[in-house]
């Protein structure tokens, strides 16, 4: 039985998530799991492996999706709890390790380390590339660890490094040194004058290693990636890096490793090699070379290279054979129908160790299949660290487990009579791989002596003395368990080799001359010459636990934790990535909408019913509803309720049945409240004799208009239309808005809103379900003038009572601002800054300055938060109304820190929980409102500018404080609570922008 659970927004690295597979597929109960993000090639490894739910198949890139096969329907309640214990270790863990600081964003990494001159990625393939080239247009250096980047973005890629005079190390360059710090899955290498340039990880670490132990050292290890040779690459990476150690004083021996590359390139790197000043050792494994040539001296075996490049940086003579004799074990030869089988977790080791036994029994050479290097008359040498072994699983450097059971599997074949094992030390490899491994080598020894049987078991430990591992323990370890140790790879095989009776020798090689021609020496880059010069500042953008070997060797590194843009939506990344070409445009128009925000001077002039300023009221009959479009069949109960209450207000109807017959027959036309310059909250129900409040921004003469709050209680906004709600209507008509007009015309200019607003943030309200001081405020401003009135002494009483009594009033009032402020802001503007945001109960709609009055829609979602009693979650209404104009314009939910209190009632949480909400929520602006600053934040300004870039790059969509009506007509408001504004539509109104920006979407 396959059970899901997907964990949003919740962005782990993958080998933590493998690492956490296998420790729950350990679990008694559980038959099978998978714990991976929920990308696109995850989710194939789900299906091909019979575990993709419906449930993971509606995960996005930023959710973790745990899958888990079991026959104990209970078995979330131990695998849950294990998932928060692990991750929650890791993180106590990398808070302990470093002192790097984190980022998650490209512009806070750069402004933590603004000396940074290195990217480091370990991150998804198929988000990467795009990220690569903003860290090349930053002037950094690449060096990707992640591999599964195309061949035509790594050429793009390198190019472009190169017109740039930045170095591009990999795609898929696992190890690296630079300056002598270790970076990646690397060794811990002395310092040296031997410079490294290298196609191939494993590799670089066996040469290293063997250097370190003879005592040499390596300056730089330069990684290129194992497809910098091929014909389509042409070398870039390795040409560069060549050139920059020939200028690095140094570096006094140039070391080249590469599997053997296209004749073409192999000409130039060779012909290059030739003509820099610097004497060169060079292996291009699988290539036997018969001499040396000219300067170039050319090895057979990676424990040839590093002892040649010893040589050469003491400035010894260079041997005509660096193959040592090895000790005849005492031990009977091997039975001709026992073979060797090689399990290695370093890919080149296993190139070199199936390029060594095949030369040996002459077995036709390596392959490339199914994750065999060599399978040959029974001989096998396997890549465990192939893609086929790795797809959902850590790489055999970290886990042993595939190793572990292929050990097992092999132990089982009698025609097994050895079996040859790497085991690599230092950064990012398992703690303690020899100590793994034993356990299973000696259960194999014994099924083999239980068959009557020899099995010998050989290994090489890849390592120094200094890696994090213990090298020497690991060795004698090895050597207590019955295994057969050698120093190196080579000498490994000649060992397995010797077992079966057979012997490995190496030809003698001479010098003979350079018959090509020689090049100049380009000049090296600043760029490169700098970064060899110093030690590197590093962004970590992916594996925190990289950057333990950088801070150990005295590098400077910042975490950025990174999770794919937008939500891994490829169309999205792709216009974020054209608009980035147009930022400096784009800046100077937004900026033009948020100098509107900020600058508005919004006043409360007056209160008129609505059919005196909004003409389309004398028509014909005529609704207003919050949100986008809708008709009379398509709303939901609560809006229909208010539709209701308004004809009945209007003496459309007599009755309840009559009114509802109206409605339906298509009589009544139906305008959204933004349509006309109005705001209406909850359903929005307008109709023309209800009163407005009327907002002026005289900062750009528009006016903007929002009936008056109703109080509480049974009220029309929730869908009540019951004789109470209609005479409160009448007596807001007749009564509480010709007071509050003539009160308003004594005034010289009517009620400053700014100020008031700005009084009243710093008295703990964020003016959406907090309104109680600007309310108070608003009262303390019109209550002399109402006395002042010559009106009857009940109805100055009854207005005064009333505003006393509605905590809320000021909402309504709040509304018309924000609309006033936002049409004064889209007037004559362009950009990305969201100018409008609403909601009917099917959609929700958002404008920006860009589209003008475009609608860019998505469903609505359910508020969350807390109910009254005898409510619940299933009474609720989908979000509507208008109110989220507030946030639009950066308070309500958006400024959740300046009213704390609110966090309790919707349901959020204390104070942290509040400031938590308002830091997410800068995180999709522009910039700060100083207009409306906040004392619980620091006096920091309201959020200033939703930008629909920032709000799709992120997938943190605005929050919006909302009361939660009844989703039935009449019952009223049930609760209180948060609602998200959907994606949908924001990456709607982004691609129109796009569009109208003329940049092809579709592509």
């Amino acid at each position: 039985m396959l059970q899901t659970v997907i964990s949003k927004n919740n962005y782990q690295d993958s080998i933590n998530l493998m690492l956490l597979t296998n420790k729950i597929n350990d679990f008694d109960n559980v038959s099978s799991s998978q714990i991976m993000m929920g990308t696109d090639a995850n989710k194939d490894i789900l299906q091909n492996t019979d575990l993709l739910t419906d449930e993971a198949k509606e995960a996005s890139p930023n959710d973790m999706m745990i899958v888990v096969d079991s026959a104990d329907e209970n078995v979330m309640d131990d695998v849950l709890p294990a998932i928060d214990d692990f991750l929650n270790d890791l993180a106590s863990e990398d808070s302990g390790e470093t002192q790097n600081t984190t980022a998650t964003t490209w512009d806070e990494a750069m402004e933590q380390l603004p000396d940074a001159n290195v990217a480091l990625f370990s991150i998804p393939g198929e988000y990467a590339a795009p990220e690569m080239e903003k860290a090349l247009k930053n002037d950094l250096h690449v060096f990707s660890f992640t591999d599964n980047v195309p061949l035509e973005d790594e050429v793009r890629l390198k190019n472009l490094a190169h017109e740039k005079g930045l170095m591009m190390m990999g795609p898929d360059c696992g190890t690296g040194i630079i300056s002598s710090i270790p970076i990646a899955f690397t060794n811990v290498v002395s310092p040296g004058n031997i410079g490294i340039v290298g196609a191939s990880g494993t590799g670089i670490q066996e040469v290293t290693t063997i250097i370190d132990r003879l005592g040499g050292g390596a300056v730089h290890a330069i990684g290129t990636g194992g497809r910098d040779l091929s014909d389509k690459v042409g070398a870039t990476t390795m040409m560069d890096a060549i050139v920059g150690l020939e200028n690095h004083e140094p570096t006094d021996v140039i070391c080249i490793i590469s599997k053997p590359p296209e004749k073409s390139v192999r000409d130039k790197v060779v012909q290059l090699l030739q003509s820099v000043s610097k004497p060169v050792v060079a292996i291009f494994l699988g290539e036997k070379p018969e001499n040396h040539e000219g300067q170039v001296y050319l090895a057979h075996t990676l424990e040839e290279t590093a002892k040649i490049a010893v040589d050469l940086a003491n400035e010894e003579p260079i041997k005509s054979n660096y193959t040592d004799e090895i000790k005849q074990p005492n031990v009977n030869v091997l039975p001709e129908n026992q073979v060797v089988k090689g399990l290695y977790s370093g890919g080149t080791l296993a190139n070199e160790a199936g390029m060594l036994i095949s030369e040996a029994l002459d077995l036709g050479g390596v392959v490339k299949e199914e994750g065999y290097i060599l399978r040959a008359k029974g001989y096998d040498v396997i890549d465990l660290g192939d893609d086929i072994y790795t797809q959902g699983r850590p790489h055999p450097m970290i886990d042993p487990d595939v190793r572990v059971k292929k050990i097992q599997e092999y132990a089982q074949d009698p025609q097994t009579g050895v079996i040859l094992l790497d085991v690599v030390l230092g950064y990012g490899a398992h703690e303690d791989m020899a100590g793994a491994l034993i356990p299973a080598i000696n259960e194999a020894q014994e099924t083999a002596k239980a068959d009557g049987r020899d099995l010998h078991f050989v290994a090489t430990v890849c390592g120094t003395r200094k890696d994090p591992q213990d090298y020497d323990d690991s060795v004698k370890r090895l050597e207590e368990a019955g295994v057969f140790v050698e120093e190196s790879n080579d000498k490994a095989v000649r060992l397995a080799l010797m077992l079966k009776g057979i012997t490995l020798t190496e030809e003698d090689k001479t010098v003979v001359p350079y018959k090509g021609e020689t090049v100049d020496v380009p000049a090296v880059s600043p760029k490169i010459d700098e970064l060899l010069n110093t030690k590197p500042s590093i962004i970590n953008i992916g594996l925190q636990s990289f950057n333990q070997s950088i801070a150990d060797f005295g590098g400077k590194s910042v975490q950025f934790n990174w999770r794919p843009r937008a939500n891994g939506n490829k169309k999205m990344i792709r216009i974020l990535d054209a608009l980035e070409e147009y930022d400096d445009q784009i800046a100077e128009e937004n900026q033009k909408v948020t100098d509107k925000i900020q600058n508005a001077q919004p006043f409360l002039v007056d209160v008129v019913t609505a059919d005196t300023v909004i003409p389309e009221f004398n028509e014909q009959k005529t609704l207003l509803h919050a949100g986008p479009p809708i008709q009379y069949n398509e709303m939901t109960s609560p809006m229909q309720g208010s539709c209701v209450g308004a004809a009945l207000y209007e003496g459309w109807a007599d009755n309840e049945e009559d009114a509802i017959k109206l409605l339906e027959s298509g009589e009544v036309r139906f305008i959204p409240c933004h349509q006309v310059q109005a705001v209406g909250p909850m359903g929005g129900i307008t109709s023309g004799s209800m009163p407005v409040a009327v907002i002026e921004n005289r900062l750009t003469n528009n006016q903007a208009y929002c009936i008056l709050n109703e109080g509480i209680g049974k009220v029309l906004r929730f869908g009540a239309y019951s004789q109470e709600v209609i005479d409160r209507l009448d007596w807001i008509r007749d009564t509480l808005g010709p007071t509050l007009s003539k009160a308003l015309q004594t005034t010289k200019e009517g009620v400053n809103l700014s100020v008031l607003i700005a009084r009243s943030i710093t008295m703990g309200d964020e003016f959406h379900q907090r309104n109680i001081a600007a309310s108070m405020n608003f009262l303390k401003e019109m209550a002399p003038l109402i006395v002042a009135l010559d009106i009857p002494q009940n109805e100055k009483q009854e207005v005064i009572q009333f505003l006393a009594d509605t905590d809320q009033f000021f909402l309504n009032i709040m509304m018309a601002t924000g609309k006033a402020i936002v049409d004064g802001a889209r007037k004559d503007t362009k950009g990305t800054v969201v100018t409008t945001m609403t909601r009917n109960g099917r959609d929700f709609g958002v404008r920006i300055a860009q589209t003008k009055d475009d609608w860019h829609i998505a469903p609505v979602n359910t508020p969350k938060g807390l109910y009254f009693t005898g409510f619940s979650e299933e009474d609720g209404n989908p979000d509507f109304g208008d109110s989220s104009i507030t946030e639009t314009i950066g308070v309500g939910g958006m400024a959740m820190v300046a009213a704390p209190g609110v966090t309790r009632f919707v349901g959020a949480g204390g104070f942290q929980d509040a400031l938590d909400v308002s830091n997410e929520m800068e995180k999709i602006t522009l910039s700060h409102n100083p207009t409306f600053t906040i004392p619980t934040w620091d006096f920091k300004g309201t959020c200033l500018g939703i930008d629909i870039r920032k709000v799709v790059e992120t997938g943190i969509t605005p929050l919006i404080n909302t009361g939660i009506a009844s989703n039935e007509a009449g019952v009223g408001q049930v609760g209180a609570g948060t609602v998200r504004a959907p994606l949908g539509c924001f990456e709607k109104a982004l691609e129109a922008y796009a569009k109208d920006f003329g940049i092809d979407v579709d592509e």
